[in-house]
């Protein structure tokens, strides 16, 4: 069930990274934790591991919360990237399987603290017993949670984490993936015998936790390089924010730009097409629009998460500790990138 709410972590760090050239290799290149931290909802006894394949997940087996064990939320930060529905789509596998969960997707119309703090409020108000939080910010949100958690309501955060505590936590560790966005644009640059020039910065909100992460770890992995990282241009739900700066770059003859997210990465890569130029362009995240801009070559690369293993893995954790049998706290599972090349696809 997908239902539209009105104005109504840190993660085990990655190490061991093998880092080639952008355009070097034939095959996806996976960047996880040398010893991946094993993910509590495989570890729980009545867990199951999601099967492999492309087909999409059935509607949950039963989505009234009357007639329901368990009645659970995913709270995201809006429901129009395709992320979002990837995380969906790993619940709904989930609660299929469990076949006692009442299962309901919700999320404001935008990126905004207030209105994702509406639909914690309504989901603890309809009796939720677990929400799993894409978190808008860091901070925005405590009001709330302290009043879901007095509630009894379980909290687990999915790709990006409040301050608040947490049952558990599913994200990309966002620096080291930053990192990883920032030497893949290294090698794609050297690639194309660029070594200096100034590169631009694509973020979605100044308060947007994982992308924060990272920028951060973007320009870390430049720190020591000729190249200069421009100001960050934030979107702020508005993809002609991105396209203009993008444009203006492109005629300040900018060698690059890093966009933190999908609807970034996808903003950029257009604005190269439409400009009818050649930059290089690193992103986060694989929808369609931006695998095809990686397969017309507009997009060099782009770093790809594993949103339906958080959404899977985060909706049972949930309904394990609201059933009691889960009662760790603030558990932080890892669930890694893999770089996206033309070349790879």
């Amino acid at each position: 069930m997908k239902t539209k709410c009105n104005p109504v972590l840190l993660a085990t760090m990655l190490s061991g990274l093998i880092l080639c050239g952008c355009g070097s290799s034939t095959t996806p290149e996976i960047i996880m934790p040398e010893e991946p931290a094993a993910s509590s909802a495989a570890l729980a006894k009545t867990a199951k591991e999601p099967e492999t394949g492309s087909q999409t997940p059935s509607e949950p087996k039963t989505a009234d919360p009357a007639a329901s064990d368990w009645n659970v939320y995913l709270i995201t930060m809006d429901l129009t990237d395709n992320y979002w529905k990837s995380i969906d789509d790993g619940c709904l596998k989930a609660a299929d399987e469990l076949g006692n969960v009442a299962y309901t997707w919700s999320g404001p119309d935008a990126h905004d603290d207030a209105l994702q703090s509406a639909c914690i409020d309504a989901a603890v108000s309809e009796g939720a017993d677990a929400i799993l939080l894409a978190a808008n910010s860091a901070d925005g949100l405590q009001a709330s949670l302290e009043n879901a958690a007095e509630a009894g309501c379980k909290i687990v955060y999915v790709d990006s984490a409040a301050s608040y505590d947490c049952v558990a936590s599913f994200s990309t560790d966002n620096t080291a993936a930053g990192r990883t966005a920032g030497e893949t644009m290294i090698n794609c640059l050297r690639d194309k015998g660029i070594t200096e020039g100034t590169i631009g910065i694509m973020g979605v909100t100044t308060d947007t936790a994982s992308c924060v992460a990272r920028e951060t770890g973007f320009r870390e992995a430049l720190e020591h390089t000729d190249f200069t990282l421009a100001d960050t241009v934030y979107m702020q739900d508005d993809a002609a924010n991105v396209k203009t700066a993008v444009q203006d770059g492109i005629l300040q003859d900018y060698v690059g730009f890093f966009g933190t997210n999908e609807s970034t990465t996808a903003a950029v890569g257009e604005a190269v097409k439409e400009m009818e130029t050649v930059s290089t362009v690193i992103g986060f995240d694989t929808s369609n629009q931006v695998l095809s801009l990686v397969s017309e070559g507009m997009i060099d690369a782009t770093m790809q998460q594993n949103p339906q293993m958080m959404g899977y893995e985060g909706l049972k954790i949930a309904v394990q500790a609201a059933e009691g049998t889960f009662t760790d706290t603030n558990v932080q599972t890892d669930t890694g990138v893999t770089v996206i090349t033309k070349e790879s696809m």
